[in-house]
């Protein structure tokens, strides 16, 4: 009997060594995970957990070494560049190529790759590789990674970016390699100055990547994110320094701020993984990690590996951390309405992830349930991750009958839905009336937390619920809650007591929230607390109602700008919002505060430019605490409004002082400094 043609077909290469098959699962894979990558790096909502990625490209590994093929495009061949595909610039060859490491998943391959050597156990931070180039004790470059070969000059933000020296002690050639972050705290508070939830940056690596796109004319933008550089390595020095572990120290030494590590062993290795891992599922790291990375300490040793594809044997290897994937059964899919979008969560039955119980994870919107195969209630098997220990995801399905409901009505108004699909073909759920409350639950999150009126006690999820049930509809809805307390009393979690002290804590925001932390609460786009801040000492209250009310330029504020300016003009003449501003304002009682005319501290009234290294204080960013805490300013180019240049190297011709000196300008030594403003 003849075979199957069909499967005989399936046998028969398709004219370079693959089977037709395995072509067109290779072409797949190679199509989807090129797609989660830029949308991983570019900035859009995530299409792919990092389970997924791995798994995938796995596959596409084993296939292609099976195979012995490798098609076009293959993420396995490349350093992902598509991080930096917005950031604008000079392309230049990097002097050291910046090959990526191979990844693992198995502390066991960690110690066999570790082998009788000593090694050195760090971070693999989440952000963007920067290389800088140092000649003469001076920074002279800084590459973006690029594609490893070829990287962006970004050097004009040499004064913009922290975490290193702009003069080093080193006045040989010096390369150094390292991570630009922004933590999570910077991260958050950047977008809580952002209105439209729409307009937030995913997460703090998308926003690294869209600060470093900014041009030479936003700066102080830059400045203000906080990007920081964290070496993890120093590429070369003049030096004689053999060890990873000295060279690291003398990075410290010359004034950079350096990725955590510590000196291990191969038997010590899963002892040291576990705990590095317990510092992230404790939520410790205030920056973005997304593995762990060993190097030997014996850097020599290092350099005599080879180079396979875009890695470098023994330079390095990455541990990624395994996923671990608990099966459940789908109960509900609860439809939560937001700025722009209603996204679907996952309800199921609880499980156990990663040392916490886990019930709900998003399904993200309607493209992703139906790549999942998303079933009826109570009848859809699925499997659940906590994507890098924090995030739950449903990454399948593994049984399923039916299929899911959309609702025809949103959640939040009981207005009419949807739906709608994206330039990329993602099809959302979405709210038609644009007057919906839920569109602005992050509004109404912020205005009661901490940093804003300060209502103790009423969280995201209890105004999410007070929204649902229309409660409320504006900000000034917060202080009529005790119109409904006899419906709050009878919610799940809620009673006598709670409600008593919900509403007890809504009246002391009422009378003892001050001018500052009421501005922040308005979520005026760009204006946080230091900038409100910065408002009220320039006007005081209520002269800066009246200023408003003037539509004053705010522009002359110190610190403020003429972009930040504008966004609190064009807020208060929105009449939406001069409406909820005066709503509040016959609510609340806001104590008056006089402006801040005379600024008391030895710098008052001065500017200075702190260069170089420093010893007497801890860093340079400790220095400029110090000057603005007693009434100074510290800038980063000198001009004619500097008064004063700080460079403990007095005598040195390098570009500051030569301006100082050819404007006039004073020169200190941090010594002299101390001894004429104090320490």
């Amino acid at each position: 009997m003849l075979d199957d043609p069909k499967k005989e077909a399936d046998r028969t290469p398709a004219g370079n060594g693959l089977t037709e098959p395995e072509r067109q699962r290779m072409q797949e894979m190679i199509r989807r995970l090129n797609e989660a990558s830029e949308a991983y790096y570019g900035g859009r909502d995530e299409i792919m957990s990092n389970f997924e990625w791995d798994a995938l490209f796995d596959e596409l590994t084993r296939l292609e070494e099976a195979t012995g093929i490798v098609l076009p495009d293959s993420p396995t061949q490349k350093v992902n560049a598509a991080a930096e595909d917005n950031i604008a610039g000079e392309k230049e060859a990097h002097e050291f190529p910046a090959l990526s490491l191979a990844k693992t998943k198995k502390v066991e391959e960690l110690q066999e790759w570790a082998g009788e050597r000593p090694v050195w156990l760090s971070w693999k931070l989440d952000g963007l590789t920067l290389v800088l180039t140092y000649d003469g004790g001076r920074l002279t470059k800084i590459l973006t990674r690029g594609n490893g070969s070829v990287g962006t000059n970004i050097t004009f933000m040499k004064e913009a970016i922290k975490g290193f020296p702009q003069e080093v002690g080193d006045h040989g050639h010096l390369v150094v390699r390292g991570e630009a972050t922004i933590s999570y705290p910077d991260f958050e508070k950047l977008n809580a100055t952002i209105s439209d939830p729409a307009e937030r940056f995913a997460n703090p690596r998308n926003l690294a990547s869209g600060t470093l796109a900014l041009d030479a004319k936003r700066l102080e933008e830059v400045r203000q994110r906080n990007v920081t550089f964290n070496a993890f390595t120093l590429v070369h020095t003049d030096e004689e320094i053999g060890s990873w572990g000295g060279r690291m120290e003398y990075l410290d030494r010359l004034g950079f701020t350096t990725v955590d590590r510590e000196l291990t062993d191969a038997e010590k290795l899963p002892e040291t993984v576990a705990e590095w891992t317990r510092r992230v599922e404790s939520g410790e790291m205030q920056i973005p990690v997304d593995g762990l990375v060993i190097c030997y300490d014996d850097t020599e040793y290092a350099a005599t590996g080879s180079v396979t594809g875009h890695h470098a044997t023994r330079a390095g290897l990455a541990f990624k951390w395994q996923d671990e994937v608990a099966k459940t059964t789908l109960r509900e899919v609860e439809w939560s309405c937001g700025a722009t979008v209603i996204t679907p969560i996952a309800i199921f039955d609880p499980v156990q992830l990663e040392g916490t119980t886990v019930s709900r994870a998003s399904l993200v919107n309607i493209s992703e349930m139906d790549r999942l195969g998303i079933g009826e209630n109570g009848k859809t098997e699925i499997e659940v991750i906590k994507s890098n220990k924090i995030i739950p995801k449903v990454i399948g399905v593994t049984s399923v009958i039916g299929r899911y409901t959309i609702p025809e009505r949103c959640p939040a108004c009981e207005s009419p839905v949807s739906v709608a699909t994206s330039p990329s073909g993602a099809q959302t759920l979405k709210c038609d009336n644009p007057e919906c409350p839920a569109k602005n639950l992050k509004k109404y999150e912020r205005f009661v937390s901490k940093s804003g009126v300060d209502v103790d006690g009423l969280s995201i999820e209890r105004m999410r619920d007070f929204v649902g049930l229309g409660f409320i509809h504006s900000f000034a809805d917060v202080y009529r809650l005790s119109r409904h307390a006899d419906e709050i009393r009878e919610l799940e979690g809620y009673g006598q007591k709670s409600c008593d002290n919900l509403l007890a804590a809504i009246e002391k925001s009422r009378t003892g929230t001050d001018a500052v932390h009421f501005l922040n609460a308005l979520s005026i786009p760009q204006i946080g607390l230091d900038a409100a801040k910065k408002l009220v000492d320039a006007f005081g209250w209520p002269g800066f109602v009246k200023a408003l009310e003037e539509v004053r330029d705010f522009a002359e504020v110190n610190g403020l700008g003429p972009e930040r300016s504008a966004c609190v003009r064009n807020w208060y003449t929105d009449e939406k919002n001069r409406s909820v501003f005066y709503d509040l304002l016959e609510i609340m009682s806001i104590p008056s505060a006089e402006p801040v005319t005379e600024v008391k501290g030895s710098c008052a009234g001065l500017t200075f430019v702190i260069t170089g290294d420093v010893h007497s204080f801890k860093n340079r960013d400790e220095f400029k605490a110090y000057v603005e805490a007693n009434g100074g300013k510290v800038t980063g180019s000198v001009s004619k409004k500097t008064s004063y240049l700080v460079n403990n190297d007095v005598a040195s011709t390098s570009s500051k002082n030569m301006k100082a000196r050819e404007l006039g300008i004073p020169i200190l030594s941090e010594d002299d400094f101390i001894a004429q403003f104090g320490r």
